[in-house]
């Protein structure tokens, strides 16, 4: 008798305490039992998914609405079922981002899942946080375009013209000494300016160009998380197939590149079927390469050449600025590395981006 009492006691106890951690955690998370039961929530999720104390014993069928992911009664009975842990960005009815992680809920004695807990991550500022930095990337790199070949090519035209004149003779002509003066000083003043800001970058932290080792799965998660809008609208599959990971190289270049191959698979889907992106990575003679496969509306031959001119664009009917793949071929060429694309009309794309492997013990080895 005693012992049964002393183990009710310990059942309380342990209740209290989980009571307790569910009232002051500040995550959102809920508990859904093996029959789909909203069981617990805690406060957080009472907040942002407007659940109420009434709703505790509901189906979770019955307040799915809540979360603007229909998919999530699927999920929870896919995790019960194989007792595997699902990872998931949704998005809810405020209009936020969260990291969903629904883990089973296993009865160690029976090694059962009899439930599931869901727990909810705000990512909303980073998400923001990466699309404002997409942004902030093609600005700066657009920038440096223009002003390497838009602008220094008549630049360097107008000081051979100077050198030309300085050449003329000067009978008659007392004034002209001082005006191409001016003119060159002039000239000298606009070239240190572009120095300046072409320069500016090695200085600027925010957009400091330092190669390091990285990983290229976190590089597409950021591009994933950047893309969660269109790919939750479009509906789009991301396939994985990383055979080599590691890669040294500049993080907001190759997230760049990663991300206009990747949006540009959303953007130019074909309106009758759901977009699917399988993404690979191997290794080919000296080369890192990420090959970005889509089944969109694929691109004509007689155009291939084009999609890589500045402003140019093929198809006028979603929007585009026409520089991202611009980019994307003058981040790889300036790093020595090379792009190739097959595509047909109607058959999808693939684009291949040939990347130098260089290691970082090589790297030091060169600047040494």
């Amino acid at each position: 008798m005693q012992n049964k009492d002393q183990k009710i006691i310990e059942l309380i106890e342990l209740n209290d305490e989980l009571e307790n951690y569910f009232r002051n955690t500040i995550i959102p998370q809920l508990f859904v039992d093996a029959n789909l039961i909203l069981r617990k929530f805690t406060p957080p999720a009472m907040k942002q998914f407007k659940l109420h104390n009434k709703d505790i014993g509901k189906s979770i069928t019955d307040v799915k609405d809540n979360f603007r992911f229909p998919s999530i009664v699927d999920n929870i009975e896919q995790v019960i079922k194989t007792g595997e842990l699902l990872e998931k960005e949704i998005q809810t009815t405020d209009m936020r981002w969260y990291q969903m992680n629904i883990l089973p809920y296993i009865v160690k004695r029976s090694k059962t899942t009899n439930g599931v807990i869901i727990t909810f991550i705000d990512i909303t500022l980073r998400i923001r946080d990466l699309k404002e930095q997409e942004k902030l990337i093609m600005e700066h790199e657009l920038l440096l375009d223009t002003i390497s070949h838009d602008i220094k090519t008549p630049l360097t035209s107008l000081g051979l013209t100077i050198e030309m004149l300085k050449k003329i003779p000067e009978k008659g002509m007392e004034k002209f000494p001082l005006l191409l003066e001016k003119i060159e000083n002039g000239l000298v003043k606009i070239k240190g300016i572009i120095i300046d800001l072409t320069d500016s970058r090695k200085s600027d932290h925010h957009y400091k160009t330092v190669e390091e080792l990285l990983d290229i799965e976190q590089i597409l998660e950021d591009v994933r998380l950047t893309l969660a809008t269109q790919i939750l609208e479009s509906g789009a599959q991301i396939k994985l197939d990383i055979s080599h990971s590691e890669i040294v190289f500049v993080r907001r270049k190759l997230r760049s590149i990663v991300y206009n191959l990747v949006n540009n698979s959303i953007k130019y889907r074909d309106s009758g079927r759901v977009p699917e992106i399988i993404i690979k990575t191997f290794l080919e003679g000296d080369y890192f390469v990420i090959s970005i496969e889509d089944n969109g509306r694929g691109i004509a031959k007689s155009d291939l050449e084009k999609i890589f001119a500045k402003y140019v664009r093929i198809a006028t009917d979603v929007e585009g600025t026409g520089v991202g793949l611009h980019l994307v071929k003058e981040i790889v060429s300036i790093s020595g590395g090379k792009i190739m694309v097959e595509s047909e009309i109607g058959k999808g794309a693939i684009f291949k981006i040939y990347l130098r492997n260089q290691t970082l013990t090589e790297q030091h080895n060169l600047k040494a």
